[in-house]
């Protein structure tokens, strides 16, 4: 604003001056047009206007007759001589020419000297007026100016200061808050209805509270449902140990009957633990993601090579049907072990002599995977609960078929790092169906 100011003040000062020496200047100049001035002739009357005009304005003028040469300097001193230049040039044109000079600060104009009868330009007056005063007093309308932005910016500092310390004092309540939060999950939610933002602010705050009781809760189910887990296998072992010690002269069909119960436990807690590792490699960040384009058609038909035998143990009929060839960008470790656990699940879960079907197809931007059993089936209240770490539908016979209740859980992180998702149908009785949609390319 400052510069738009002082620049058009400096502007229309010019100008007024412009227009008011252009105004007397005319009528100099026709007074030397009528008088035969411009011919040689002298006139008292238009040389005392001449320097009149000159010292008016603190200035130079100067007349030039149509031969270029100088026939009156107010100056005195180029009296006689030739100027020729472009703003003479253009003058003998019967153009006036106007030239501002900011930086040695004067305003120099031609004006043409028209014969009253033909119209014809016989000579030109040039002036040159130094334009100090209008730069002066533009420096000192800066100086106010600058004097003006001071004041004004110290006001704006100390009331945008004001006002900055009264709309950030509802945050202190925020601020307290989430400070004791650092010594655990709070319970006490907040409300600052000051303003609509610090309402949307505590009710999204309010909200992250909950997720966060949500996800303590979870993690404190997840530490005790890992401890009670991981301490069965060793009550069980330590019982049967016991039993042994207890007794002198165990027949030794009963001491191997005991230290088969006993492998089968440190098998039970190896794969509890395998099972843990791998849920918690899986719920790392993306980037320990090992993603190389694969042949989707051979990792699962190996899959199914390596649970054919599995399956021929419970006369499980293990069918594969693929409609197109399939190349995608993905983690193939992380990729195999969530399909095995679906199709394993789909075999362990199902009925003797059933069937166990598995489908791959493909569009322009995903592939599908659909696992189909004959088996016992999901209860429809227990379907949304599958996925969740160590839940079992049925827990006795999950624990006698060897299961962690953490397959499902490891198969959706495995989906998820993939930006993938995964989705199950299901009824009692008649087969379980579950769908993974995965992206052909993966993006970060």
């Amino acid at each position: 604003m400052k510069y738009v100011i002082l620049e058009n003040y400096e502007t229309q000062g010019v100008d007024q001056k412009r227009r008011l020496i252009q105004s007397q200047s005319q009528q100099i100049a026709e007074e030397v047009s009528s008088s035969s001035y411009i011919k040689g002739e002298a006139s008292q009357l238009v040389d005392s206007e001449l320097i009149q005009l000159a010292n008016l304005f603190s200035g130079r003028v100067i007349i030039v007759n149509s031969n270029f040469r100088i026939i009156r300097d107010t100056y005195g001193i180029d009296e006689d001589k030739y100027i020729i230049s472009e703003e003479v040039l253009q003058s003998f044109l019967g153009r006036n020419s106007v030239n501002y000079n900011k930086g040695y600060r004067f305003l120099e104009m031609t004006i043409p000297i028209r014969n009253e009868e033909s119209s014809e330009v016989e000579g030109i007056m040039i002036i040159s007026i130094p334009t100090t005063d209008v730069n002066d007093a533009s420096e000192a309308l800066g100086n106010t100016v600058l004097m003006l932005q001071i004041i004004l910016t110290v006001l704006i500092c100390a009331v945008a200061f004001y006002m900055s310390h009264s709309l950030t004092k509802p945050f202190s309540k925020i601020t307290r808050s989430l400070e004791a939060v650092r010594g655990g999950v709070s319970e006490e939610t907040i409300s600052i209805p000051d303003y609509t933002e610090t309402t949307l602010l505590a009710e999204a705050y309010n909200r992250m509270l909950q997720r966060m009781k949500v996800q303590e809760d979870s993690r404190q189910e997840f530490v005790s449902n890992v401890s009670h887990e991981l301490k069965t296998p060793i009550t069980s072992m330590k019982v049967l140990a016991d039993s042994l010690l207890a007794q002198d002269n165990v027949p030794v069909e009963l001491y191997k009957e005991f230290m088969s119960d006993i492998a089968e436990e440190i098998d039970r807690e190896n794969k509890i633990i395998s099972d843990l590792l791998s849920l918690v490699k899986m719920d790392r960040k993306s980037s320990d993601v090992d993603i190389h384009e694969t042949n989707i058609n051979q990792l699962i038909e190996l899959i199914l090579k390596r649970l054919r035998p599995i399956a021929a143990q419970k006369d499980i009929e293990l069918v594969l049907e693929s409609f197109k060839p399939i190349i995608a960008e993905v983690d193939e470790t992380k990729l195999t072990l969530a399909l095995s656990n679906l199709i394993e699940n789909g075999i362990k879960y199902n009925n003797a002599g059933g069937w166990v079907h598995v489908s791959l197809n493909v569009d322009n931007k995903y592939f599908f995977v659909k696992v189909e059993d004959s088996g016992m089936g999901i209860p429809e209240e227990a379907q949304e609960h599958i996925f969740e770490r160590f839940y079992r539908v049925d827990k006795s016979h999950s624990r006698e078929i060897g299961g962690t209740g953490l397959g499902l859980a490891i198969t959706r992180s495995a989906v998820l790092l993939h930006h993938g998702a995964i989705k199950v149908y299901s009824k009692e009785g008649e087969g379980t169906t579950f769908t993974v949609r995965i992206p052909l390319k993966y993006v970060e």
